[in-house]
């Protein structure tokens, strides 16, 4: 014969937690979201310099690519925190002089059209934030060169598909990414970053 719990005057206990074993998880999911915020407050310098070096590496892909298509060469402006895809004649121009030079041009053509056999010049521009700076390195040296409204760099690409190997950074405060890019095939070969 069985003895019930009734008839011994003893209660049946329901499962649950204590409030040491709440206290902990609490603690534990406590501890991993402070630890995920901080992960997004460090990583956003890293993503911001990623983006911008995986942008200039689109534009410098895109320039060759037109350079080998309509068989003249193209270049990059590096200049007032703006990188500027355009056709290399317009580059080897002062900013200032651009504009009088394409009057010239539009005023030449008869109807406002292009002359046969001539494409359209291709520009894309990318800008960068406001705290970035930007620095180019020219090919055998081993200066950083500022690139600002007072030093503007030209990197141009030939109609063979080729390019000066030219390194890039960007800098947000103490973090920094360069990238070095390959001169035949205008991408990234290699990468280094310190992010603080």
């Amino acid at each position: 014969m069985t003895i019930s719990a009734a008839k011994t005057g003893s209660k049946p206990t329901a499962p649950g937690f204590t409030l040491l074993e709440i206290v902990i998880v609490l603690l534990a999911i406590a501890l991993i979201g402070g630890g995920a915020i901080g992960m997004m407050v460090l990583s956003r310098d890293e993503r911001v310099l990623s983006e911008a070096s995986g942008d200039v590496a689109l534009l410098a892909k895109r320039a060759r690519t037109l350079a080998a298509l309509q068989q003249r060469p193209y270049a990059l402006e590096f200049y007032a925190g703006r990188v500027t895809l355009m056709p290399f004649a317009e580059a080897v121009l002062e900013p200032e002089q651009r504009e009088a030079a394409a009057a010239r041009l539009a005023a030449e053509t008869a109807d406002g059209e292009q002359p046969v056999g001539q494409f359209n010049s291709v520009h894309d521009t990318w800008e960068a934030d406001e705290e970035m700076q930007v620095f180019i390195r020219r090919w055998a040296s081993d200066i950083w060169i500022p690139v600002d409204a007072k030093n503007r760099q030209v990197w141009r690409f030939d109609v063979e598909g080729t390019c000066e190997p030219v390194g890039v950074r960007f800098q947000l405060d103490k973090s920094w990414e360069e990238a070095e890019f390959h001169p035949l095939t205008a991408s990234i070969r290699d990468t280094s970053k310190e992010i603080y």
